[in-house]
């Protein structure tokens, strides 16, 4: 069986890091009861605060909507890190999410396939515009954008870079982002007194000095 992530032990910090690459779950999890399973033992086992490292172009919605479930069901505080491309909801279900500066977000609508007479097209439909609105209430409750605007974007198939990401409330901060240092004020130099400035001021001293020595007698 094909897994698409990988528990870790960060020993720097003693933690445990969750890594995602790639897509989630290239085979859909319908009736599949071992894979959401065996993750979710896994992460069970993990005690205390969980980062998780994602890079990945979507995939198979019910199985984001499983991993997200059991991520906000966590117990320890989980910190989603987006280091390439997030185009999963998924993405979403971190209690804070960063994102890389040369990261990518990208927001689109459910695509599926299918077969079959006009009734089951109708059908298909139907299941689409309600897997759109399921991802739409992930991503509403992280940015509290309107629903209507995100749902523009996802049917736009928004690329966000990690600026516009964070400007857009998909993300709460930056990774490596340095707070910048005020600059000191600069000092503003003494102009020097231009030839004629220089003889008006020898001109009004002359004039008070006569003055001065007239008002004496």
């Amino acid at each position: 069986m094909k897994k698409f992530w990988n528990f870790i032990k960060n020993e720097d910090t003693s933690e445990t890091e969750l890594l995602f690459n790639g897509p989630i779950s290239e085979d859909t999890w319908w009736g599949d009861e071992v894979t959401p399973a065996l993750f979710r033992d896994e992460l069970s086992k993990v005690s205390g605060n969980l980062t998780v490292w994602l890079n990945s172009p979507g995939g198979d919605v019910f199985a984001a909507s499983q991993i997200y479930s059991m991520l906000k069901n966590h117990k320890g505080k989980v910190t989603v890190k987006i280091d390439g491309i997030a185009a999963s909801a998924a993405s979403m279900a971190g209690d804070e999410t960063l994102i890389a500066p040369t990261a990518m977000m990208m927001i689109h609508d459910p695509s599926t396939s299918a077969m079959g007479n006009k009734a089951d097209m109708e059908k298909a439909i139907e299941l689409l515009e309600e897997v759109k609105e399921s991802i739409i209430n992930a991503y509403e409750t992280k940015s509290h954008l309107s629903r209507n605007k995100i749902a523009k974007l996802m049917s736009d198939e928004t690329w966000l870079n990690a600026k516009k990401a964070h400007e857009m409330g998909f993300v709460d901060g930056i990774l490596f982002a340095e707070k910048k240092k005020p600059f000191p004020p600069e000092e503003e130099e003494e102009e020097e007194p231009d030839e004629d400035e220089k003889k008006e001021d020898a001109l009004t001293a002359m004039t008070y000095s006569k003055s001065k020595n007239l008002s004496a007698f």
